[in-house]
């Protein structure tokens, strides 16, 4: 990238770019993902959509690759990259609610924090992931699920309307009504269609919750994994719940005595009625004796929140992920040969529901295609010290290798890996064709492609 093509684009920007050589570049070009180290030619921090279209222009005259960085939370490292153009949004992460039409307007760089802060002051929420720092832009491009799910839906089934910036630096304002096609690629086919720099959701009414983790002894791993796949296709939608496998962190609640040890983990939101958590929580609580639990009344920003220092900024990380209709007999055989092998603490595996809400949307009626699936596993492998990556990549691909006749041959795209690339068609699903046909539609010389890619 050229001198005079960088100061080009600095005189187009409000926000800052930043280069080779410049003072706080490797800040700027520092990701979620200590693994990923790639050197941008140049890091536009955005100020608004304008800057945006900026980065988009520059990238696509020059012929260079375009990343495009919301909350960072990418584990393929896709918001960066190498000799290309970084459009940064983390700098517009603002919020603004209409509790009367129970909607918010998010802006493209905001992070679960910030949209969970604004709203529950209403009493209100959208289905957001497990950690608060998450950006809000990943996630609903992916599809989107967490402790609300069940309830209210995956997090692009909330969505209204969107601004996004195509391949040809316009901006397009997309609705069920307003080029629909877009509006409905965006729901699900992740980054390929153009940068969202706004996003307008329908909030559901969540303000506190009776939430928390149950961690029992490894030896009740199997009654707890079988008593989940048992409750929670008839469990009440207010119940968001997934099992798991952690390494006592040292935390108040768990016994000193326990702390580094491995357990089996359930982790419960009840966003209902506070007088019926209690019958809702109990088919898992009663599987076995409690070791350490931490469930109670709370805000949903604080269960949204909980295990973000678990999982801070700078850890090296390495996932893989699936999707299943049916935890079966094999499946669980699996989990219970790897799971207890979890590597650090801040690794894990953790098995998601996404039925009730979920499964009452179509199949085509989002990008996100895999309606049928009643459970998203991902297995985390993740420290802060990269002499232990060989070690955490092998668990994660050896428990994924274990599962993986056991499951459909897709995954969520948001639990995916650079390695993953070739699963773009099945983690797409039915809807692959379709996408491929909007994709040429708004970004025929595939400019974005630092993502799961879909190719025009």
């Amino acid at each position: 990238m050229s001198t005079g093509t960088i100061e080009e684009l600095a005189a187009r920007v409000h926000g800052t770019v930043t280069g080779p050589g410049d003072a706080g570049y490797d800040e700027a070009r520092r990701v979620y993902n200590a693994m990923i180290d790639r050197k941008p030619a140049a890091v536009v921090r955005c100020a608004h959509a304008g800057d945006v279209i900026a980065a988009v222009d520059t990238a696509r005259r020059s012929g260079l690759p375009l990343a495009v960085r919301g909350g960072s939370h990418s584990v393929p490292g896709y918001g960066t990259c190498d000799d290309g153009v970084v459009a940064d949004l983390g700098g517009m992460r603002g919020v603004r609610v209409d509790p009367a039409r129970r909607t918010a307007r998010v802006d493209g760089g905001a992070t679960l924090a910030d949209l969970n802060s604004a709203t529950h002051a209403f009493g209100l929420a959208v289905t957001g992931g497990i950690i608060s720092t998450t950006g809000v832009g990943g996630l609903t491009l992916g599809g989107g699920f967490g402790y609300l799910a069940r309830k209210l839906g995956l997090t692009c089934d909330s969505l209204l309307s969107a601004d996004v910036v195509t391949a040809d630096g316009t901006l397009h304002v997309v609705s069920a009504t307003e080029e629909p096609d877009l509006f409905w690629a965006l729901r699900g086919g992740s980054g390929n269609f153009g940068v969202v720099t706004s996003f307008e959701f329908r909030l559901g009414q969540v303000k506190d919750v009776v939430a928390g983790p149950l961690l029992f002894e490894l030896e009740h791993a199997e009654a707890l994994i079988r008593r989940f796949r048992e409750y929670i296709p008839e469990a009440p939608e207010e119940l968001g719940a997934f099992p798991g496998f952690q390494i006592a962190p040292p935390l108040p609640f768990i016994p000193a005595d326990r702390h580094g040890d491995t357990l089996a983990l359930a982790v419960v939101c009840w966003a209902g009625p506070p007088e019926e958590a209690e019958a809702a929580i109990r088919p898992l609580r009663e599987v076995a004796p409690v070791v350490a639990e931490m469930v109670g009344p709370m805000p949903y920003p604080a269960i949204n929140s909980a295990f973000d220092a678990l999982l801070p900024r700078g850890l090296h990380h390495y996932w893989k992920g699936t999707f299943a209709r049916e935890l079966t007999d094999g499946a669980i055989a699996a989990h219970l040969e790897h799971g207890p092998r979890v590597p650090t603490v801040n690794s894990t595996c953790h098995i998601y529901p996404i039925n009730g809400a979920c499964h009452r949307v179509a199949p085509d009626a989002t990008a996100f295609a895999h309606r049928d699936a009643t459970f998203a596993t991902v297995i985390v492998g993740a420290g802060p010290d990269p002499a232990d990556t060989p070690a955490n990549t092998a668990w994660v691909r050896g428990y994924h290798a274990a599962i993986a006749p056991h499951s459909s041959d897709a995954g969520y795209v948001n639990f995916m890996s650079e390695d993953d690339q070739h699963r773009a068609p099945a983690n797409y699903g039915a809807n692959y064709d379709r996408l491929v046909q909007v994709k040429r539609t708004y970004d025929p010389g595939n400019l974005f492609r630092v993502n799961h890619n879909i190719e025009p």
